[in-house]
Order: structure tokens, then sequence, then C-alpha cells
């Protein structure tokens, strides 16, 4: 699906490293795509730009692209990517001789599994904990060049596994029955979404160096309300794990963002469920601003992103787990004329409650 995002160009990537590394954090770029021979120009070229970038690395699954970096771009730190599918320790010794720093585990490790790897090599590991699974294995799907001509292991999956399908009987191609288990039919190859939230201690205990959060694709809301989740449970894991509890207020957060029916893919075997009923998103808040100036007494310039009024119940979230509900006050525009109704992209000033930061959001429930 990355092939339709709003990727970055040179320019706009190379202002994002500055602004990660000003922040004390790292850019890894994904060029994850299986390569065909005449796409390897492209890349050479493409690499040749990169070169002179800050980026901290790359993240990989085809080993041709691999070989690529390593005599263009040597120095660059390498990461294998889930899609290369490495389920045992052979492999990410294998992939440590080729000078791989880190392995994403595929995910169709269970537990037992990933700490087995880990007992047996030193490579870094790394496994999601968060976000839409493919049903595919290790996300190496064809079937959606089959059906569109889109190949998902070139970054522009059409995503049919969602679609709703029906069945066909060889006499009578004109009639269509429907695979279903109510009204709306059966989405027979539908994941659920991946969510460890309460498995992290687990996976933390089974030697792991890192943890991912899908994003291909999400919002900024998505990715910061997720990320602040899984970064207050990791801390407080640490911090001490013997009295660790999951506090049912994480939970109730990642239910608050876009996303189907979790599942917990395969660290209990074959929980790695389909979600038949339909391919919607289960969506009980909108993301209706982000604050982009704060100046005295509380008083922020607010970008909307949906529509909202002033008397509405919302929330404020910012980093930490903070978050405070409030009623939207008074609000005006660059002209000082007053608003009733916040409209997507406005720019608006309202007053904020105390301990707003630049950058916090804005949510309100749709329930």
């Amino acid at each position: 699906m990355r092939a339709s995002a709003g990727n970055f160009s040179l320019v706009r990537l190379q202002q994002a490293v500055e602004v990660a590394h000003r922040i004390g954090k790292k850019i890894f770029l994904t060029i994850n795509a299986y390569v065909k021979p005449h796409d390897f120009a492209a890349l050479d070229h493409y690499l040749d730009q990169l070169a002179p970038l800050a980026i901290d690395g790359y993240i990989v699954s085809d080993p041709g692209v691999l070989s690529r970096i390593k005599n263009r771009d040597p120095q660059r730190e390498i990461h294998l990517s889930t899609q290369a599918n490495t389920i045992n320790a052979a492999a990410c010794q294998f992939w440590l001789q080729q000078g791989v720093q880190r392995v994403n585990l595929a995910r169709e490790l269970d537990l037992a599994d990933i700490a087995a790897i880990r007992s047996e090599t030193e490579i870094e590991l790394e496994v999601f904990v968060h976000g839409a699974m493919c049903v595919a294995y290790s996300g190496r799907c064809l079937l959606s060049t089959a059906l569109t001509a889109r190949s998902a292991n070139e970054g522009a999956c059409a995503q049919p596994c969602r679609w709703n399908y029906h069945l066909v009987e060889e006499k009578r191609p004109e009639q269509q029955f429907p695979i279903e288990e109510d009204e709306h039919g059966s989405y027979i190859m539908n994941s659920r979404d991946l969510c460890l939230l309460e498995q992290l201690p687990q996976l933390i205990n089974s030697g792991v160096n890192s943890l991912k959060i899908e994003g291909r694709m999400k919002t900024l809301y998505y990715v910061a309300a997720v990320t602040r989740v899984y970064r207050a449970a990791i801390d407080g894991y640490l911090a001490d794990p013997h009295n660790y509890q999951c506090d049912p207020l994480w939970r109730e957060e990642l239910d608050k963002v876009s996303h189907r029916p979790y599942a917990t893919d395969f660290l209990p075997v074959g929980d790695a469920a389909v979600h038949a009923q339909d391919s919607s998103y289960i969506r009980t808040y909108d993301f209706i601003g982000i604050v982009r100036e704060l100046v005295d007494n509380n008083l922020a310039r607010i970008e909307g992103r949906n529509r909202f009024f002033v008397g509405d119940s919302i929330e404020i979230i910012g980093p930490q787990m903070w978050q405070v509900t409030f009623t939207v006050p008074a609000c005006v525009d660059k002209n000082d004329q007053p608003l009733e109704v916040i409209q997507p992209n406005a720019q608006v000033w309202m007053v904020l409650p105390d301990g707003a930061q630049v950058g916090d959001m804005l949510r309100r429930s749709k329930l």
C-alpha cells in the first residue's frame, strides 16, 4: 500500500532526519519491496541520492536490494523486514553474516519460537506488537496481483483480502451464493488487528530488542495515540516488573483509535483469527484537531482536522498518557471573529486546559 501513500521527497526526508536527530530519535528508510530486473537502475539512482542524507539505516527484504546497499552505501545500518520471513536462528545467523544488524521476525512465530531463536543468535530481534495483519504468509501475497495487477510485494496492494466474496456453482454461473455468517456476508480472508499490549512482559522477557507498531497508511493521531500507550506500558514494566499490572486505561485508549477487532496473532498458537463479519474499522472517536501554537494563559492555535462545535465535550491527549476532558470554549478565527463551528483545516484560537503542549491532539467521541 505504500505506493499510494504521501511518501517523502528527498527534501522532506532530509528535514525529517534533522527534526528526528534534534530530539534524539532515529529514522530508518523502508525499501522492502521485491525488485524486478528492470527496477535496479531506478534503485541504484535512488540509493545514490540517499547516500548523502544522514538517515540511520535501511529496512529491506530482498537480498538483491541488500547487496546494492552494501555496494553503494556501505556505512549504513541494515534491518531485515518481516517480509523476509525469518522463522529460525539459522536464518538469523545467515543474515548476520550478510551485514544485517536487526531482524524483524515473521509474525507466524509464537513466544516459544521467539525465545528459542533468541537463545541461538546474537543478532538484534524485533517483533510486531500492534496494527493491521495480512492473511498471507509474512505478507507475501499474490492475490492483489492476480485480481488487479497491483503487486503487494511492490508496495501497491489493493487489499482484496478485505473484499466480500460469493460462491458460484459451475452449472449456474449467473447465480451467486453468499458465503455468510449474517446479512452482511462473510469476509473470509479479513484478518483482525494485532494487539499484544497484555503480552508485553512475556515478549520483553523473551529477549527481543525492539517492538514494532504497524503504521502504514495510518494517521498521525493513530501513531501518536498507540505509541504513547505502548511507551507507558513498557516503561511501567521495566520500572517495576514484579508489581507490574496492565492498566485498563491503556486498552481503553487502544479502543479509541480506528481498528478492526483485536487478536493476539500466534502468541497463543491459533489465535490469528479472521473477522468474517465485515471489513469495516471500529471508529469510536474522531481526531478533530492538533495544537500548533501556544501563547500566554493557555491560548492555543488549533488546526482543525474534523468538524466540531463550541460546547462539544472533547478530549485533549499528549505524551506520558496525559489527557483531559473539557468543553470547547469560545473560539475565534485569525481575524478575531467568533466561531461556532470549527471546520477541517481551519486555524482557530481557543483556551486549553492547564498542561497542554504544542503537538497535543484533540478528539471527540462519536457515541
